[in-house]
Formats: structure tokens, C-alpha cells, sequence
């Protein structure tokens, strides 16, 4: 007898779903709550900008990953940045980053997240960020220049919402970091706690680390200690002799299982990708539902698919949108599939650079 599989949900309605349970966790903290309310209203906003641009035959994706330097003050073990950029001294200046989320806004881009490098190496972003209330900033960081002056900001802009990465134990992370880590980011995981503070962690799964992270006294640790956003990254090996890093088909099928198991007993957000890619209709890379921005303004499928046809500098967003390449991956049913771990793109990347090419050939 066949087994009927659920039709995947719209990527709006998961959208909802999420800052509504948002909404939830921050009920104890009053300004944080008021913050996903806004967020909520700025949702609905944006979808039907979104849809109006879908009628002109312009995608805009509800998600924006801008990774805005490649500097970065660590150098951890298996960095995908690392791995594709060098540290360059052309990434988009400041008046150039604002103009980006602006025109991302008038889009109607639901929110962004901002990577590296380190972010926060970045000293005007908390400046640009807070003049855009009704848009989240999810910031992923390694928390080690979370200053003061940082924690200030964001008990002030409750739209900015750090994601601090962790590797597991204290072992795990400062072997993958660096010695003493571990030990500062607890320091700062109680300061922001004490300081009521929203904030999350970003746990990168890999096969060695998987049943650490998982471990539901792990989680309950984090939770304990103040974490209300869990977001588990599935490791894509970029670089040589991280193979073995790769999670084992039981360890992806035993985190499809503890994610309901996590949702209903803690009060806390848990997103887990590509798994909740998969429950939305697949990977949403090439502006199904969301685009890269390197540091240098290049717009890109994915942070694990380095190739782009178009550039910020010379090119509005609404235009860099409207890439034959982009649309060339949407194109392709199978550039969006369950590939049994890693990103899809990074492992065809012979067949999307030869989509890169194409489109390349086609505009000269």
C-alpha cells in the first residue's frame, strides 16, 4: 500500500508559522514580542509586494543571506568561506550595504540574514541595521566582539538578533575555534540572559559532533541557559579532508525525528536545514527563496555556490533579480533535491558553472 506524502507548504505560510511562534517564545519579554508583531504585519506587507512583482516577471525572494566581509578574527576548521574568498579589501562599503537592504525593503524582502567573515568586523552594521525596525536581522557570529557597546545596541534594537556559533561541547568547539571559546561564549551566553536579551545559537551538525548537539540534555543546557533559537546547519565539506564530516542517512533521519520532539517541549524556535528546506518543496537557493550577496556585491544562488552573473555595484537588486543564470537554476527540478547530505549546488557545481557559462555566452 502506497504511503500518501503531505504536498509541501507555501514558503509564506511557513514564514507565518515561524514569527507567530516567534511571537510565543517572547511573550516572557514584552519589547522582544512587540518586535515579532512587527515583523508579522511587515510579512503580509511583503509577500504582496513580492506578488506584485511576480505578476511583472521579477522573483524576489522573502530572504536575503549577505554575507557583508570575509575577514574574520577565527579560522575555523572546514570555513566554506574561508574556502571559496580570500580576504579582499573591494567589499561593499557602507553607504553601499545601506543601499542594498533598502532596496531589499521597497522588494519586499521578509528579512535578512547577515553573515561573513565575522560580521560584526563590520563597525557600521549595527547603525544600518537598527534603521530598518520592521525587518529581522538574523546576524550569525562566533560572539567573541559582542562588546558592551554591542549589547547596548541590541537591548535597544530588538530587530538584530545574534546567532552565536557553536560546535557542541567545550572540545568540540574549541577544537574547531580555538582554545578558550568555549569558555568566553558561555560568559557572554549569560550576559545576554542576564540582560534579556533574544538570541540564538547556530549548531553545525557534522557527523563526529551530531549526538552532542542533538543530545537532549545539550539542548536543554542552551535553553537553561537563555537560547530561544536553535538553527542546525548541515555540514557541506568544501574543503579537503572533511569528507568525514558528512552526517550517516540514520543521523539525518534521527534529526527529522527530534525536531517535533524539541518544538512541543521547550520554548524555544528550532529551524533545521536543508530539513525544513525539504518540508517547503526543497532547496530554495537561486531566489526560490532566497539569493547570496557576496561581500563584494556579487548575487549568487547560494553561500555554497560561489558563481554569479551579476554585481550590486554596476546593477540595481530589482535587475540583478532578473539573472538568466538564476533563472536558469530554477529551471532545473533536480538543482533542487535531496541529494542524501550536502548542499545540491556545491555537488553539481560543474553543471551550475556550466549554467554560468551559458548565460554568460547568451548576454555577450
Amino acid at each position: 500500500m502506497k504511503t500518501s506524502v503531505p504536498a509541501p507548504r507555501s514558503l509564506n505560510g511557513a514564514l507565518k508559522v515561524f514569527f507567530r511562534a516567534a511571537v510565543r517564545v517572547a511573550l516572557s519579554n514584552p519589547r522582544q514580542a512587540a518586535v515579532f508583531v512587527r515583523a508579522l504585519f511587515w510579512l503580509g506587507k511583503a509577500a504582496r509586494r513580492r506578488t506584485a512583482f511576480k505578476r511583472r516577471g521579477i522573483s524576489v525572494p522573502p530572504i536575503i543571506i549577505y554575507s557583508i566581509t570575509d575577514r574574520c578574527n577565527l579560522a575555523c576548521k572546514g570555513c566554506y568561506a574561508q574556502s571559496f574568498r580570500a580576504e579582499a579589501d573591494d567589499e561593499l562599503d557602507a553607504g553601499e550595504l545601506r543601499k542594498v537592504v533598502e532596496e531589499a525593503r521597497d522588494l519586499g524582502v521578509s528579512f535578512f540574514v547577515i553573515a561573513g567573515g565575522e560580521p560584526l568586523l563590520r563597525p557600521e552594521l549595527a547603525g544600518i541595521l537598527a534603521d530598518f525596525p520592521e525587518i529581522i536581522f538574523f546576524v550569525f557570529t562566533n560572539g567573541l566582539l559582542i562588546t558592551e557597546d554591542w549589547i547596548r545596541t541590541l537591548r535597544r534594537r530588538r530587530n538584530i538578533v545574534p546567532l552565536l556559533s557553536l560546535e557542541g561541547d567545550r572540545a568540540m568547539t574549541d577544537g574547531r575555534r580555538g582554545p578558550g571559546t568555549y569558555d568566553r561564549l558561555l560568559t557572554l551566553i549569560d550576559e545576554l540572559r542576564r540582560r534579556r536579551i533574544f538570541f540564538g545559537v547556530s549548531l553545525t551538525l557534522t557527523r563526529p559532533h551530531f549526538s552532542t548537539i542533538i543530545s537532549p540534555d545539550y539542548t536543554k543546557s542552551l535553553v537553561d541557559a537563555g537560547c530561544k533559537f536553535f538553527l542546525y546547519l548541515e555540514y557541506t565539506p568544501t574543503t579537503d579532508g572533511t569528507e568525514d564530516w558528512i552526517l550517516t542517512g540514520e543521523q539525518r533521519t534521527r534529526m527529522r525525528e527530534a525536531l517535533p520532539v524539541y518544538r512541543a517541549a521547550h520554548s524555544a524556535l528550532f529551524i533545521a536545514v536543508p530539513w525544513d528546506e525539504d518540508d517547503v518543496g526543497g532547496c530554495l537557493s537561486a531566489g526560490r527563496g532566497f539569493i547570496h550577496i557576496n561581500p563584494k556585491g556579487d548575487v549568487e544562488p547560494c553561500p555554497f555556490a560561489p558563481f554569479s552573473d551579476t554585481n550590486l555595484r554596476n546593477l540595481s537588486l530589482k535587475d540583478a533579480l532578473q539573472s538568466k543564470f538564476l533563472e536558469a537554476i530554477r529551471g532545473i527540478p533536480e538543482l533542487s533535491r535531496e541529494t542524501g547530505g550536502g548542499c545540491v549546488l556545491w555537488k553539481e557545481r560543474a553543471r551550475v558553472s556550466s549554467l554560468l557559462q551559458a548565460s554568460r555566452d547568451a548576454s555577450s
